[in-house]
């Protein structure tokens, strides 16, 4: 039963993707934007589905049942600074993607300013490749654990048969049948977890036993406070927060969801997708918490268990096979409406900016797509990382090497080809190093990231007015 409702929803989203195909217009620009001609609704639905993939499913339910009601801040910062992004940026890139008339993520940067800066055009797609493949590998493997807990299966098969759905409707409608299927995919999304959120507060007595049980199990796991920074005061807190304000803030160096809102069909319309969006994001972001905690109720031997297997272990636990079925499915449905506007992002990287054509080639990009899938699904077969981290690095990089440029771009700042990519390197730099050295449960590593690039910047200014000071022989105290 579980496997028959499963199979049903898969075909369900196989089948809208290739619907897509009718209104194809067999061009690049259609493939890779759907000629910027997307109603706001399904630019919404699609974008919230491509941010509230996996890592929600997995990752961020996972996070809570190990560290309780503190995550909460995690999805406080990502909302609040997506939600900032979105009122400085997405309407000034819409505009601008239109002017340019750009396809590609890369393309949009490197002629942003009337331009055309090749080596940042090369540096971007390659950064998109690499970090979105990692990104994509993290969805895939996010649908392989729950198939392990519900079937027992190996690993694997959840990835491959990912990776196989997300290639066909890719393959056959692109951009239109990654946006359809993204629509689809985020009503079984919120449908199955408002369910499985109801059915588990249900079985646990309500909303007042789940507080007192939890305090029963320890005190310290409904505190706002991160156990990392236990006792070290407000200032502790604030900057923990800032940091993941910072993380949602990156959102605009996400090229897979920014070319989301590249297709809406007019730029006057973003206030309209703004409220689809952020309605969805936020009822969607507490439902996750509110399951994660209950978790932590119905599986109790928390050392002895992968808590990024708890949303699938619950279901088994709480709902009959065809329900069970439907959560899988909406699993499934997060995971692959992220992989693939992961996959097509890296298409466009590579046929657009990294191996760009002298004339429109339709096949080249499609080929791309197949090379993109098959790359990241050998990540997630042979890749040990979890989902929540190999989710952070890979935002918090691309989050680092482009939102500092893209705001500055958008704020009019002039600047030279090499400092955009001294302040997209200096970030990645930055975000690593942060990692490496073990400081990101004190300031999450986007947060230094995103300021070392504004702080190159700055640099930069300075050098220049010292620059102009010396040749017209001024006073540089004056």
């Amino acid at each position: 039963m579980i496997a028959g409702s499963f199979l049903c929803f898969l075909i369900l989203f196989v089948l809208i993707g290739l619907a897509s195909t009718f209104y194809s217009k067999k061009t690049e620009e259609d493939y890779l934007t759907t000629g910027q001609n997307t109603k706001p609704w399904l630019v919404a639905l699609s974008a919230v589905a491509t941010n509230n993939s996996g890592y929600m499913f997995i990752g961020v339910i996972g996070f809570t049942y190990t560290t309780g009601l503190s995550s909460f801040w995690v999805t406080f910062g990502f909302f609040f600074g997506d939600y900032l992004a979105s009122l400085l940026i997405h309407k000034k890139l819409r505009v601008k993607s239109e002017e340019k008339k750009s396809t590609s993520f890369g393309q949009l940067l490197s002629t942003w300013q009337g331009q055309n800066f090749k080596k940042l055009r090369i540096f971007t797609g390659l950064m998109t490749l690499i970090f979105l493949s990692i990104y994509a590998a993290a969805q895939f493997k996010a649908g392989s654990k729950a198939l392990h807990v519900l079937f027992n299966w190996d690993y694997s098969y959840g990835a491959i048969i990912g990776g196989i759905i997300v290639l066909l409707y890719c393959l056959a409608g692109g951009m239109r049948a990654s946006i359809w299927t993204d629509a689809a995919q985020s009503f079984v999304m919120i449908l199955s977890m408002a369910l499985l959120t109801w059915t588990a507060v249900d079985s646990l007595g309500g909303i007042q036993a789940v507080y007192n049980k939890l305090l029963s199990i320890d005190p310290n796991y409904l505190s706002l406070t991160p156990t990392s920074i236990k006792g070290q005061g407000f200032s502790a807190l604030a900057l923990f927060i800032l940091g993941w304000i910072c993380a949602g803030f990156g959102v605009i160096g996400q090229p897979h969801i920014m070319m989301r809102f590249i297709t809406l069909d007019n730029p006057q319309n973003m206030k309209r997708a703004r409220i689809y969006y952020y309605s969805w994001y936020g009822v969607f972001s507490l439902l996750t918490i509110v399951v994660g905690l209950c978790a932590r109720l119905l599986i109790p031997e928390a050392s002895a268990f992968d808590a990024e297997l708890a949303l699938p272990t619950i279901s088994k636990i709480l709902l009959p096979e065809v329900l069970v079925g439907l959560i899988l499915a909406g699993l499934f449905a997060a995971t692959m409406s992220t992989a693939d506007s992961q996959v097509l992002s890296c298409s466009s990287a590579i046929s657009k900016d990294i191996l760009p054509q002298k004339k429109n080639n339709l096949l080249f990009t499609k080929m791309s797509t197949v090379f993109v899938a098959v790359f990241s699904l050998l990540i997630a077969l042979y890749g040990g990382t979890n989902v929540f981290n190999l989710v952070i690095v890979a935002w918090s990089i691309l989050a680092a090497a482009f939102a500092p440029l893209i705001t500055l771009f958008v704020f009019r700042f002039s600047l030279t080809e090499n400092e955009c990519l001294l302040i997209s390197i200096t970030g990645v730099i930055s975000t690593l190093l942060w990692r490496n050295f073990g400081l990101s449960s004190t300031l999450a590593e986007v947060g230094p990231g995103l300021a070392s690039g504004f702080i190159i910047f700055g640099i930069c200014q300075m050098l220049k007015k010292r620059l102009i000071y010396k040749k017209e022989g001024l006073d540089i105290a004056s």
